[in-house]
């Protein structure tokens, strides 16, 4: 069964060629908060920040400085980040692979939740990898469930939804003659024989999630609203929601609503992802800019707070 955290990886290693983006891990990773933090302000632009303003960001979110500047350099070396050295001073910003990963990630992620129409049919991947290419299992494990699969027998992994020409060219360079794609209704069995396709994923933990992210994050819009949020704890807690967030979407991939419990809290968490998300954005964006100004040796442009709705629709790349 799938349970949350058992995700090896949100973003697949070899997610956009050479850009390998940080490996998802239960909680916050220095990372996973760094490439948050430029794609939520510099994803349209791509825009520099100077190393020290990132060091800075990262600080109000609890990462040492040693962390902080570990996690730049990593993510540099994986292709994440690019920088440039003026003197003694440096400043990094989103290469132009990575922010084209995080943009249509992104717009997945968020996309609306609403009811989608579903024909009753499963799209079943089974594949078989030799003993010896445990590298390669993992990669395509991991890609599968980016994509929204999960696995019902080791093998054989599921999902409601058909085969798109993108996840066709996602796995056309694995396992040659080694894969094959059904699109099929399920048969019941009965009783005590039968292993439901639903049963590839572990709904009460799902559930459990999404009842975690509502319990933390209720309280917070009538906190906006009510003025109560400054520049840096905008920052802080909009970084937050968004890392935490992208998880669901994962886990749950738009899973018929007629196979869920009722009640289900896809939407409803939506709903206050978006109230959070937007409700900081102009106070988080000037905080941003204000410490960035602080490191920088002219001004600061480029630095730009998008909405749920920005990302959704895709954002271009306005360089």
């Amino acid at each position: 069964m799938t349970s949350p955290y058992d995700i090896d990886e949100i973003f697949p290693d070899n997610a956009a060629g050479a850009v390998r983006l940080p490996r998802r891990q239960a909680g916050n990773s220095p990372q996973d908060l760094t490439v948050t933090l430029l794609a939520d302000y510099t994803l349209r632009t791509r825009a520099e920040l100077p190393s020290a303003a990132i060091v800075a960001l990262l600080a109000e979110a609890g990462v040492s400085h040693a962390g902080a500047r570990t996690a730049i350099s990593r993510l540099a070396r994986r292709g994440v980040l690019q920088v440039r050295r003026q003197g003694r001073r440096s400043a990094y910003r989103l290469t132009p692979e990575a922010a084209d990963f995080l943009s249509a990630g992104g717009s997945s992620i968020v996309s609306p939740t609403g009811a989608e129409p579903w024909d009753e049919h499963w799209t079943l991947i089974a594949f078989s990898l030799p003993n010896g290419e445990r590298a390669q299992r993992q990669e395509l494990r991991s890609k599968l469930r980016w994509m929204g699969y999960a696995p019902l027998y080791d093998g054989l992994w599921i999902s409601p939804h058909g085969l798109s020409d993108r996840a066709r060219a996602r796995l056309a360079p694995f396992a040659p003659g080694g894969m094959t794609v059904f699109r099929a209704r399920h048969v019941e069995l009965g009783a005590g024989l039968d292993r439901r396709p639903l049963d590839a994923w572990d709904i009460a933990a799902i559930a459990r999630e999404y009842e975690a992210f509502v319990r933390q994050w209720r309280d917070v819009p009538a906190r906006i609203a009510a003025g109560r949020h400054a520049g840096a704890e905008s920052v802080r807690a909009r970084t937050e929601v968004m890392d935490t967030y992208r998880r669901l979407p994962v886990l749950d991939p738009r899973l018929p609503l007629r196979l869920l419990p009722a009640g289900w809290l896809r939407q409803p968490a939506r709903d206050l992802f978006v109230a959070v998300y937007d409700g900081l954005a102009a106070t988080a964006e000037e905080h941003v800019r204000a410490v960035a100004a602080g490191f920088a040796d002219g001004p600061v442009t480029g630095i730009r707070a998008h909405t749920v709705a920005d990302l959704s629709a895709g954002l271009r790349d306005e360089t």
